[in-house]
C-alpha cells in the first residue's frame, strides 16, 4: 500500500510538472491557449515516459472549472475526479484487453452521449496498437466525424502497427526516454521530501537501469 501512495503521490499533475517532454508539453500548452485542440491525439513512446499521465493532465486541462487552461486547478470536483480515476468524463481503455470490433462498436454508441459534469468526453486508449484490424476500421468511421465533444487520446508503444489512415486524423506526439540526469535530478527531490538516506551513487544506479523511464526508476526506489 505505501508503494502505491509514494508513486501516486509523486506522478505529475501539472504540464510543468512532467520531465523530459518540453518539446510536447510546450506544444499542448500553446494549443489549449490558443483554442486550437485537436479531436485525436498519437501519444507514442517507450514505456514509462508520461503518455498516460499527459494524457490525463490533457483531460483535466479541458475539463476543469475553469478551463479548458493549460493549468489545471487540481482543486475543483472535476480535476479531483480525473486525478483519482473516476471521473464520468475521462474514459481509460486497455487497448490490449479491448481490441475486438465489438468493443469499438459499444464505443462509438456510448461517444454519441454527451459529458456528465465537463466540456469534453476524453476517451485515453492505452496500447491502440493492440486493436485489430476490423476494430480499427470501426474506429476510423469515428475519426472521421467526431462528436464535437468527444477528445481521443490514443497512447502506443508500437505506432508502426497503427494504421496510416488512423495516424492521418490525429495530432501525432512522440514521447522521448528521459535524460539520466533529470531523472537523478528527481529521485534527489522525492528522496529529500521523504526524508530518505541513500546515497548519491545509489541513485545514479536506480537511473541508469530505468533506461530512460521515469515510472521503472521511481518503481525501484519505492521498492
Amino acid at each position: 500500500m505505501e508503494y502505491q501512495s509514494l508513486y501516486r503521490k509523486w506522478r505529475p499533475q501539472t504540464f510543468e510538472d512532467i520531465i523530459g517532454q518540453k518539446h510536447i508539453t510546450q506544444t499542448l500548452i500553446n494549443a489549449i491557449s490558443l483554442n486550437r485542440i485537436s479531436h485525436a491525439y498519437i501519444f507514442s513512446g517507450p514505456r514509462g515516459v508520461g503518455k498516460t499521465t499527459t494524457a490525463r493532465i490533457l483531460a483535466k486541462s479541458l475539463n476543469c472549472v475553469k478551463g479548458p487552461t493549460a493549468h489545471p486547478c487540481n482543486k475543483c470536483e472535476r480535476c479531483i475526479r480525473i486525478t483519482d480515476g473516476y471521473s464520468m468524463d475521462v474514459i481509460e481503455i486497455d487497448g490490449a484487453s479491448n481490441r475486438g470490433i465489438d468493443d469499438i462498436r459499444d464505443l462509438r454508441n456510448k461517444v454519441k452521449f454527451t459529458p456528465a459534469e465537463g466540456k469534453y468526453k476524453v476517451y485515453i486508449i492505452d496500447e491502440v496498437h493492440m486493436l485489430t484490424t476490423e476494430a480499427f476500421n470501426a474506429l476510423l468511421k469515428t475519426l472521421e466525424e467526431p462528436p464535437s465533444h468527444v477528445i481521443f487520446i490514443f497512447a502506443t508503444t508500437n505506432p508502426h502497427k497503427i494504421p496510416s489512415t488512423i495516424l492521418s486524423r490525429c495530432q501525432w506526439f512522440n514521447f522521448r526516454r528521459i535524460a539520466l540526469e533529470d531523472i537523478v535530478a528527481k529521485l534527489k527531490i522525492i528522496v529529500k521530501d521523504e526524508g530518505l538516506k541513500i546515497d548519491d551513487k545509489v541513485l545514479d544506479i536506480i537511473a541508469r537501469n530505468s533506461t530512460g523511464s521515469m515510472r521503472d526508476a521511481e518503481s525501484t526506489l519505492f521498492l
